[in-house]
């Protein structure tokens, strides 16, 4: 039996389908990795409710560590709590930057209208152009090439890209 530390960097080799740039591990959806019995356990947890991805990423974990040797996985899917962009690494948000998509300029959960900072989120975030940094860029559609992303402009390099929606 292998430890969970070393599970979770064989499954930081697997890379989400949709967004081959950032593995399963930096994009935050991999919540568990236990072992009942003789049976390893990963608990995953979706983007976005009805994510297409899922059944491949579960395929993906289990040829994975089926070829390092692991007799039997199981591939749960958790729910609640909910997955968000605040569980995106800092090493994601940097490969999705360089591979010309815009990391969330924002976090999800955002506590500060609480301590009376501000109006919480009300604003709408700066979103910088991952291929020359400005931030005078806009919105052209909520909807962009997957239903997690919207598509903008940037208003300098006058690029279209794709922003990872906060959620």
């Amino acid at each position: 039996m292998v430890s969970a530390d070393e599970v979770m960097a064989w499954l930081a080799e697997v890379s989400d389908p949709e967004i081959p740039v950032i593995s399963i591990i930096d994009l935050g959806i991999v919540r568990s990795v236990g072992w009942e019995g003789e049976t390893c356990v990963v608990t995953i947890t979706p983007t976005y409710s009805g994510c297409p991805a899922m059944t491949m990423i579960a395929e993906a974990v289990r040829a994975k560590l089926e070829a390092h040797g692991v007799p039997a996985v199981r591939v749960a899917t958790q729910l609640s709590p909910a997955w968000s962009t605040d569980a995106i690494s800092q090493a994601g948000r940097a490969a999705l930057a360089a591979y010309g998509i815009a990391p969330p300029a924002e976090r999800a959960i955002d506590i500060s209208a609480l301590h009376g900072i501000g109006r919480g989120r009300a604003a709408s975030p700066a979103v910088a152009c991952p291929m020359c940094g400005s931030a005078h860029t806009r919105l052209t559609s909520q909807f962009g090439s997957t239903p997690c992303k919207a598509l903008y402009q940037c208003l300098d390099c006058r690029e279209p890209f794709d922003y990872f929606k906060c959620h």
